[in-house]
């Protein structure tokens, strides 16, 4: 009789690829191998003390224990405020247009729930992360995938980004009623410039659809590099909304927290759904986000240049080891084709292979999408050693596979 009922969300959810590669990187490591791992975007240096410190001041006070407020206390609030208006000399009205959420990707799920009706359509770049495109689906929406085309140094392929919108927009039915970016991206590590956001507001207001960005990585980046907000274009707060997440920035990924803000109809929407469904992340954590995103900020840069370093010698060892792979200008991850005498397998089967054959566990391209299958994606979450280590193993692997 049970068998009979359906679960018709659950069921729209494609089977998650990464597990094979997690299912694998277990039994290697139960059988007592030692597996390298890049798979998980999960830093792994500690949160630094000052942070720490804070939590546990405040922890250690019983009136912080209690209810939490869903959108956040307010001097967070003001924290997140103060942090716009520093990076981006962007103001914020922080009863309308600021949220706390519990890190991004809860902010991100429960935004789309919120604005979602039955059937309607968001354009979403393609690879990305997976959760962009199947938040919509759990909502009761779909998903228009966007193919994300990259110049030679990582930066968007923009004429191609829109000549793909703009086709979406015209052909689409019904017409897309959302579009989510996320730069520097993940998992490609793609660029872009404030440019792309004028473009890309003027668009917007144009022909009536919303903006969903998402800058998690936007600390992280290398070379000069300065990732831009679509909240810097005039006018783009009544299009555009905008999330951040202190887990790669502060190394706080298991303490879940993060933000969104910019239109105050979205982000009233999402404080709403908020309002029913959580009482807000614990307040100790609040507080000490708030000393993260206003107090001495000189662990950002260090924290930035370890996976700078870490970034530098994966590509010189990986290269050396018969891998060539561009350096990317920001995250923490990086975008590599996989070798051309092994491409033919697709991703997901060498990443398997290299994890059984060569010890080294990546992220299989086709898990963030049909046009990432040429590609794994490699965290940058092992010490300088460890890279090294795995640059040798995949020699021997790459040598093994060609004979």
């Amino acid at each position: 009789m049970f068998d009979e009922i359906q679960f018709d969300k659950i069921k729209r959810l494609p089977k998650y690829v990464f597990a094979a590669v997690n299912e694998l990187k277990m039994a290697e490591r139960r059988a007592g191998e030692d597996v390298i791992d890049f798979s998980m975007g999960n830093p792994d240096g500690p949160t630094p003390q000052h942070i720490v410190d804070k939590l546990v001041e405040s922890i250690n006070k019983p009136r912080t224990h209690g209810y939490s407020v869903s959108k956040g206390i307010y001097k967070l609030r003001g924290a997140v405020g103060s942090w716009y208006r520093r990076k981006y000399n962007v103001d914020l009205d922080l009863d309308r247009e600021v949220v706390v959420t519990m890190g991004s990707k809860e902010g991100y799920v429960h935004l789309v729930q919120a604005i979602t009706n039955p059937g309607d359509l968001a354009m979403v770049p393609d690879p990305c992360y997976p959760i962009h495109s199947q938040a919509f689906i759990l909502a009761g929406g779909n998903v228009h995938r966007l193919k994300l085309e990259m110049l030679e140094d990582y930066r968007l392929d923009e004429d191609a980004f829109f000549n793909n919108i703009e086709t979406a927009l015209r052909e689409s039915s019904p017409k897309p009623k959302y579009l989510v970016v996320n730069f520097p991206n993940n998992p490609t590590t793609a660029t872009v410039d404030i440019s792309f956001y004028e473009r890309l507001v003027e668009l917007a207001r144009k022909e009536r659809f919303y903006i969903i960005s998402d800058i998690a990585y936007a600390e992280i980046t290398f070379d000069g590099y300065v990732t831009p907000s679509v909240l810097q274009v005039p006018g783009a707060k009544d299009v555009a909304v905008e999330s951040y997440t202190l887990s790669k920035t502060y190394n706080m990924a298991g303490w879940r927290v993060g933000f969104m803000v910019g239109n105050a109809k979205l982000i009233g929407a999402l404080e709403k759904i908020k309002s029913w469904l959580d009482y807000g992340t614990f307040t100790p954590i609040q507080v000490a986000s708030t000393i993260a995103l206003t107090d001495d900020q000189s662990c950002v840069a260090e924290i930035c240049d370890v996976y700078r370093r870490r970034r530098d010698v994966m590509i010189k060892s990986f290269d050396n080891a018969g891998w060539p792979i561009l350096p990317p200008r920001a995250s923490m991850f990086v975008w590599a084709r996989i070798p051309e005498h092994l491409r033919s397998m697709g991703s997901l089967e060498f990443s398997k292979k290299l994890l059984t054959e060569g010890k080294v566990a990546v992220s299989p391209g086709i898990g963030f999408g049909a046009y990432g299958d040429e590609y794994v994606r490699v965290a940058m979450i092992e010490n300088e050693e460890r890279i090294r280590q795995a640059a040798r193993n995949i020699r021997k692997f790459l040598k093994n596979s060609e004979s």
